[in-house]
């Protein structure tokens, strides 16, 4: 083999960087990275992504990353929050005098954001609310309490406490009322009244038919008629 075709030929990898390959191409799985090198870390830790690089920082117990890693958010704080927050950030632990881990300061940041933007759904809550208790009062709403009416109704009521036997006896009344004008009606009091002017026209006649008989008989009677002559006589 010459020397030009040792140059040319590619380098195998080495079983360490097979592994630290494997690791990457696995980072979302990882998980308590404890037993693995710093330098190896610093292979793999920079594939992960915010939330897989908390994972494993929370999942490591015992041993500080932050050689690793505190750089690593420091790149998210920039990313997530601007570059201008983070360089305030710095100004003030400068001013101040004291550090803090960039993974400390990115969750403080999270929960300072999430608390500001639920004070402000808040404030647009209470402001729709506002709003809408504003229109509502501004409706037309229906009178649940009728008013005495000053006019006197057709059953006689005088007001919301009319008496109901009242009104039930108007009710009979004025069915009776137009039950007798019924034509049915008029015609059984026409039948009536016919019948007792025939009977009565009957009796009549009857009388006066027995007071001629009796005079007829009378006048036919001999001893009437013999006292008759001897007082005469």
């Amino acid at each position: 083999m010459t020397r030009s075709d040792e140059i040319s030929a590619p380098k195998s990898p080495s079983l360490v960087d097979l592994c630290v390959q494997k690791l990457i191409d696995n980072v979302r799985y990882l998980g308590n990275v404890g037993c693995i090198d710093l330098h190896l870390l610093e292979q793999v830790l920079p594939h992960c992504t915010a939330e897989q690089l908390m994972h494993v920082e929370k999942s490591t117990k015992g041993r500080d990353l932050s050689p690793v890693t505190d750089k690593l958010w420091k790149k998210f704080y920039e990313k997530q929050y601007g570059i201008k927050s983070a360089n305030e950030v710095m100004k003030r632990m400068r001013e101040k005098n004291v550090s803090f881990r960039w993974i400390k300061l990115y969750e403080a940041k999270g929960k300072e954001m999430a608390e500001a933007e639920n004070e402000a759904l808040d404030r647009i809550k209470q402001l729709y609310q506002k709003e809408d208790a504003r229109k509502q009062s501004r409706q037309i709403r229906p009178c649940t309490k009728v008013p005495p009416s000053s006019k006197r109704r057709f059953w006689g009521d005088n007001g919301p406490g009319y008496n109901v036997s009242n009104v039930k006896s108007n009710i009979m009344k004025k069915a009776k009322i137009d039950m007798l004008k019924s034509q049915e009606v008029k015609n059984l009091a026409a039948m009536k009244k016919n019948s007792i002017q025939r009977s009565q026209s009957s009796s009549s006649v009857m009388k006066k038919t027995g007071s001629i008989s009796g005079i007829g008989s009378s006048s036919k009677d001999p001893n009437l008629q013999k006292g008759y002559f001897r007082g005469r006589m």
